[in-house]
């Protein structure tokens, strides 16, 4: 046994320990002796409930409650009000002996009632000890009746009577502050209907503002929903030309935020319509230019556009950038747009006119010496001034029209047949049976073919079968891989024969295909006529 106590102590203290002894004791005793109470508040609504306090307190029928005079039983409600109403008035305990409480099965219960303030907490609200302390056991109605009927004396009935004097005066104070509470709802209920009156009033005048201010509100909705529409042909006028455009615009911020951007603008930024609302400098790009955060800074700073070109990229185009600020309507700078034009087709021609420029400077130089050196030559080979004057002009006219060829085309590239056609045309064309295909050639190629064919002509014209009506001449050509051939063969003319000195003309055909074109000419004095084979590479480079 000794062991058995101390295990199930042992256990007990297993389940107590961490919780004082004290307050396990206390709980204990509280629970098991103190009589059944309540705590209700000023209004007699139950804020707490003991144990075993369901013989003077039962639920009613109907909508749960917790006001203790409406769940109190039977014989106990008026005692209990009456105890109530007297704390609360004196802040003192109130206690009634020999309570008649109604229990089931006919039985009634005598208590003894006390109702006790508790001490305030703070500033809460006042709180009220209820105990209900039974006066013996349970006892038959019947009984409780004959006793008092047998028992009852003058004391006992002076004792109910001053009771009952008691309860009433309890009661009819309590209808009297109940009155006059009544009273001041009254008084209060008609100044509330006053001002609901007034209330009402002020709403019918709000009511009628209500209405003018709806109707304003109508027009301004009309002109909202107008300016919308507007707004909304405006943006789709503005998308639909940013996609036409073709041209990469891109809208910042202060803080370079991308705002919005045009369709072009993905291919330099990597962009894409979820990247609106992040900083530019997050996005990678596949544009060359660590100058553009340095120079969205500058256009920032001073207020005005800023041009730059950037160097050609890997696809061989040219881009220039425009920063312009960007402005609200206030003038105020809140941002930039950066817009990036292909220019690849003005830097191209651009690059090409410094090229012409160049060339015509180059072309001038030697037109310049060509003209001094024929001029020369032409002097030392003629007899008299007209002859000079004559030949020099013939030859000057012959550069001209190779100059006007090429000027024609760009200076970029001559065609043979046009060529051809210039330099015979003086000299009846359709003594001239031309045959070969189209070839296009440089423009020294160009300029030294037409000087010798012009001095060809020129002497066919004089010595060879130009000189008699009969006499016909045929030209035939053809670029075989890079070689060009030109073939001269007069027919129908005076018998020829090899000077003994060669000429000018002669010189001068060695000199432009020999020299400049590193080409071959080669002279046949046949007995039927002259015959010229020309020869010279097409894509060698030239010399000036």
């Amino acid at each position: 046994r000794s062991g058995a106590f101390m295990s199930e102590g042992t256990g007990s203290k297993k389940a107590t320990s961490g919780y004082p002894l004290r307050q396990v004791v206390e709980a204990q005793v509280l629970e098991r002796f103190a009589p059944p109470h309540v705590v209700v508040n000023g209004d007699g609504d139950v804020v707490y409930y003991s144990a075993r306090t369901g013989r003077y307190l039962e639920a009613p029928q109907g909508i749960p409650s917790r006001q203790v005079l409406t769940l109190a039983r039977r014989g106990l409600r008026l005692d209990l009000r009456a105890a109530l109403w007297e704390a609360a008035a004196t802040r003192r305990s109130v206690v009634r002996e020999n309570v008649v409480v109604d229990e089931d099965d006919e039985q009634v219960q005598l208590i003894k009632l006390t109702v006790e303030p508790l001490a305030e907490r703070g500033k809460g609200e006042r709180l009220y000890l209820v105990l209900f302390e039974p006066s013996g056991p349970a006892q038959a109605r019947s009984d409780v009746e004959r006793e008092n009927r047998d028992g009852e004396g003058t004391a006992d009935l002076e004792r109910e009577l001053r009771e009952t004097r008691e309860r009433l005066q309890s009661t009819i104070e309590e209808y009297e502050t109940a009155l006059e509470e009544v009273k001041s709802s009254n008084e209060e209920l008609v100044s509330v209907n006053e001002e609901a009156q007034s209330t009402n009033e002020e709403l019918e005048a709000s009511k009628e503002e209500m209405q003018s201010l709806n109707e304003e509100l109508n027009t301004i909705n009309s002109e909202l929903t107008s300016k919308i529409e507007e707004l909304d042909r405006a943006n789709s006028d503005l998308r639909n030309l940013f996609e036409s455009t073709k041209i990469a615009t891109i809208f910042l911020d202060r803080n370079l935020v991308v705002r919005t951007f045009t369709p072009a603008a993905s291919s330099f930024f990597s962009l894409r319509p979820s990247d609106v609302g992040r900083p530019l400098t997050e996005l990678s790009g596949q544009l060359d230019y660590p100058e553009l955060k340095q120079h969205i800074d500058a256009v920032f700073e001073t207020g005005e556009t800023l041009n730059h070109h950037l160097a050609r990229d890997d696809q061989g185009r040219f881009y220039m950038v425009r920063i312009n600020p960007y402005r609200d309507k206030d003038n105020r700078i809140q941002g930039v747009v950066v817009t990036m034009v292909d220019v690849t087709t003005l830097a191209e021609t651009e690059e090409q006119n410094r090229v012409l420029i160049s060339e015509l400077n180059h072309r001038v130089k030697n037109m310049l010496a060509v003209v001094a050196s024929i001029a020369n030559r032409t002097r030392d080979s003629s007899e008299s001034k007209e002859e000079f004057a004559e030949a020099l002009i013939g030859r000057l006219h012959a550069m001209s029209r190779a100059y006007g060829l090429l000027s024609k085309e760009r200076w970029k590239e001559a065609s043979i047949n046009e060529l051809l056609h210039q330099e015979l045309e003086p000299f009846s064309i359709d003594r001239f049976e031309l045959d070969g295909a189209e070839v296009k050639l440089s423009p020294q190629q160009g300029l030294s073919l037409s000087m010798a064919i012009h001095e060809l002509a020129t002497n066919a014209a004089k010595y060879g079968a130009l000189s008699k009506p009969q006499g016909r001449v045929a030209l035939k050509w053809s670029a075989d891989g890079d070689v060009f051939r030109l073939a001269w063969r007069e027919r129908g003319g005076p018998p020829v024969r090899k000077p003994e000195i060669n000429g000018f003309g002669l010189s001068l055909l060695q000199g432009e295909i020999g020299y400049r074109l590193g080409g071959n000419v080669e002279t046949a004095f046949n007995r039927y006529g002259l015959e010229v084979q020309i020869t010279f590479p097409m894509m060698r480079k030239e010399t000036p």
